[in-house]
C-alpha cells in the first residue's frame, strides 16, 4: 500500500508529494535514530512512546490494529497507530469508529520545535486518512482520540470534537470526529 500525500515545505510553501504507507520496521528505526534523542532533550510528551512495541507486539499480533507511516525523500515524517474494531463512539451510542491509539510528527515537523517546521500538514494527513478508514469501514468518517496535553488546539483546528477530560484515561481530553456528510 502507498498513497501518494502532500505536505507544504515550511521554508517556502512549496507543496511536495510524500507517501502514506504502512508502518515497517524502518520507520522504527527511523523513530529510534532520527526521533528519539530529539523528542528527549526538548521534553515532548511522547517521548516514551515505544514504537517498536507498538509494531512488534500490537499490530503485527492483533488483527484489528493498523500502523501507518508517512515518508518523505526515504525519511519518515509521521506515524499512527489505530485500532479498528473495538471503540465506540461518545456521540452516537452503539456505532464504532476508528480510535487512534497513537500519532505522532517527526521532530522537525514540528512548529514548537523548529521555525519553520520542514513540512506542515503531517498531522492532518494523518487524521484524514483515520477518517477515510473509518468510512471504508462502514464507520461514517467517526474517529476518536485521547490528546497528549497542549495539543488540544490542534485537534479543535481540524474540526474535531472538546468532549473532555477522561478520569479513565490519565485526565486526557477526548476528541471525536463525527459522521462526515457527503456535499451535495
Amino acid at each position: 500500500m502507498r498513497i501518494e500525500v502532500r505536505l507544504i515545505r515550511g521554508q517556502d510553501n512549496i507543496i511536495v508529494e510524500a507517501d502514506l504507507v504502512k508502518l515497517a520496521q524502518k520507520h522504527v528505526d527511523d523513530y529510534i535514530s532520527r526521533w528519539k534523542d530529539k523528542l528527549t532533550l526538548y521534553e515532548q510528551e511522547d517521548k516514551f512512546w515505544d514504537w517498536e512495541f507498538k509494531l512488534q507486539f500490537v499490530i503485527n499480533r492483533q488483527p484489528n490494529r493498523e500502523g501507518y507511516a508517512i515518508e518523505y525523500e526515504g525519511e519518515t515524517q509521521g506515524l499512527m497507530l489505530i485500532e479498528t474494531q473495538m471503540h465506540g463512539s461518545r456521540l452516537v451510542e452503539g456505532k464504532r469508529l476508528v480510535y487512534i491509539d497513537g500519532i505522532a510528527s517527526a521532530p522537525s515537523n514540528r512548529q514548537i520545535l523548529q521555525r519553520p517546521p520542514r513540512l506542515k500538514g503531517v498531522g492532518s494527513v494523518l487524521l484524514a486518512f483515520a477518517r477515510t478508514r473509518s468510512i471504508e469501514l462502514g464507520y461514517e468518517g467517526r474517529v476518536g482520540l485521547h490528546s497528549l496535553p497542549g495539543v488540544e488546539k490542534f485537534y479543535e483546528s481540524q474540526g474535531m470534537i472538546d468532549l473532555g477530560e477522561d478520569e479513565d484515561y490519565d485526565d486526557l481530553v477526548y476528541f471525536e470526529y463525527g459522521v462526515r456528510r457527503s456535499p451535495t
